[in-house]
């Protein structure tokens, strides 16, 4: 039998060398968090959990076990017939349940008793989650941020997605997310992450950063939709240099418009999230803009939430959270074009050296 306990940090500093990582828990905590890259082998599945701890509360611990041992059994053997064959002796797993108990151990066992390398997760993914929130601090503070801020609709986003495009490194916070940052930045059919699987997306880019070379990231709140941002992130940006994009008010208007299009094509969509607004707006001016909505008037809505909910206060409270924000480098667009920002992006890099 070859498996190898390996602590959480070790096997995190690690997880590039492991040719799979398994994920023996089942598809419903898969989808709540997993480690980066992990595949999904449940030992037992979500109705199977379920059924053994019933029987665990409500018959015995014993007779749980018994069902619970045929269930691995049949489930472990389907794994290995539809995964394991073709792998060469050398290939070496890494393998992890919730707290690194029998669900890992009866897989990890088994393929150890084949002839592979396995190694064991210890304490499984309670301890890699604890050993990442420990990280995170760390990983934030060895790198050098360039923060992009603007008014909303200044193509930060674009720009960002030059900057990744002429090699520079991005961290793209809303993209992680799903969501576009702003109380109507839900996107359609695309639920956020869960604040869990949040976290580890954010870990994972980060340790993947060149720390010598800067990382260009959106300027943003504490929260991106439902989802925070971890703190020591937030506190490293806020203390960074800013660039600051401006785009004329028409041009800002346009882009929204094409990135928000889904609001014109859907217009009780539109007119819900708008909803949103009522407390800090007033109900008159909701319904106003509603109406403006259901008659296909998009345009003037739009231009009015741009100044007359997003631009008040945007300069004082960017200035506010963002430290070095009055000594921002400016970058004026030509427009909202993403060569005019491929343009910006290849300036900025070559600056940057």
């Amino acid at each position: 039998m070859s498996v190898h306990p390996i602590a959480a940090a070790e096997a995190m500093a690690r997880l590039a060398s492991f040719n799979a990582i398994i994920d023996a828990r089942s598809e419903g905590e898969h989808a709540e968090d997993h480690l980066p890259g992990a595949i999904s082998w449940p030992s037992l599945n979500n109705e199977e959990r379920t059924r053994v701890g019933t029987l665990y509360k409500q018959v015995s611990p014993f007779e749980a076990q018994k069902i619970g041992a045929a269930l691995v059994a049949r489930n472990i053997a389907a794994h290995i017939e539809r995964e394991v064959m073709d792998k060469p002796k050398n290939w070496q797993p890494l393998i992890y349940c919730w707290r690194g108990g029998k669900r890992s151990n009866s897989l990890a066992l088994i393929l150890g008793q084949i002839g592979f390398k396995v190694h064991l997760l210890e304490g499984g993914y309670k301890a890699f989650r604890t050993a990442l929130l420990a990280d995170l601090p760390a990983q934030a503070a060895r790198l050098n941020f360039h923060v992009i801020c603007g008014p909303t609709g200044s193509g930060k986003t674009r720009l960002l997605r030059a900057l990744a495009e002429a090699g520079a490194q991005v961290l793209d916070l809303e993209a992680l997310a799903s969501h576009r940052s702003s109380v109507l930045g839900i996107i359609p059919g695309q639920p956020q992450p869960t604040q869990k699987r949040f976290d580890t997306l954010v870990w994972d880019a980060l340790r993947q950063f060149d720390a010598a070379r800067p990382v260009y990231v959106e300027a943003e709140s504490k929260k991106v939709g439902n989802l925070s941002v971890p703190e020591s992130l937030i506190a490293a940006m806020r203390a960074s240099p800013c660039l600051l994009l401006q785009l004329s008010d028409d041009e800002r208007v346009a882009l929204l418009l094409e990135d928000y299009a889904f609001f014109a094509a859907d217009t009780e969509f539109f007119c819900a999230r708008l909803d949103a607004l009522t407390m800090l707006r007033g109900k008159a001016v909701i319904d106003e803009w509603k109406t403006l909505v259901r008659g296909g008037q998009v345009e003037p809505v739009v231009r009015e939430l741009l100044f007359k909910h997003y631009d008040p206060g945007y300069a004082s409270s960017t200035r506010r959270n963002f430290v070095q924000f009055d000594a921002a480098t400016v970058l004026a667009a030509r427009d909202r074009s993403m060569d005019t920002m491929r343009e910006l992006a290849s300036g900025i890099v070559n600056t940057a050296g």
